[in-house]
């Protein structure tokens, strides 16, 4: 076997093993993702906040504050297995009837984490990087009636 070929082999079985580990234990994974975040917008802040459960899952919860200081619970969410998978899980406001909708970790690549539901309407994909300590950056995209979207959300670790 040639060389490239051995290096190329050897890159995949390193990429099949990083997600695996993803798939085994959410919450060393996800640990990057503890603690509260938030991102500055035109209409006030976004906050999201995630702790670690008893059972490995993770769990969050993201805010609107708006100029005034009044706080609005947008979503509850959770990173969690099902099966042999790891899922985020979003409970949106005021959507889908109160009930969860899930998204598959379908790859991860230089701390980057895709999930995907490719059935539901709006995002597709949810996407967080880890940028270091204080950094995190997430997006939202997909298909929204037949046009390409993204929404990016650049989150700074908040101090307690």
């Amino acid at each position: 076997m040639k060389r490239t070929h051995l290096n190329f082999m050897v890159l995949i079985l390193i990429g099949f093993c990083t997600n695996v580990n993803a798939q085994k234990n959410p919450s060393k994974t996800f640990a990057f993702i503890l603690g509260s975040w938030e991102m500055q917008t035109a209409k006030g802040k976004i906050i999201e906040q995630w702790v670690q459960n008893p059972d490995k899952t993770l769990s969050g919860k993201s805010y609107r504050i708006n100029a005034k200081g009044d706080s609005l619970l947008t979503e509850t969410l959770k990173i969690k297995k099902i099966g042999k998978d790891t899922f985020y899980c979003s409970t949106v406001t005021g959507q889908n009837e109160g009930k969860e909708t899930c998204f598959k970790l379908i790859t991860t690549k230089d701390e980057t984490y895709v999930f995907e539901d490719k059935t539901h309407d709006f995002p597709q994909r949810i996407v967080y990087q880890n940028q270091g300590k204080n950094d995190l950056l997430a997006w939202i995209e997909g298909e929204l009636n037949g046009k390409s979207r993204k929404s990016e959300f650049r989150y700074k670790r908040q101090e307690l």
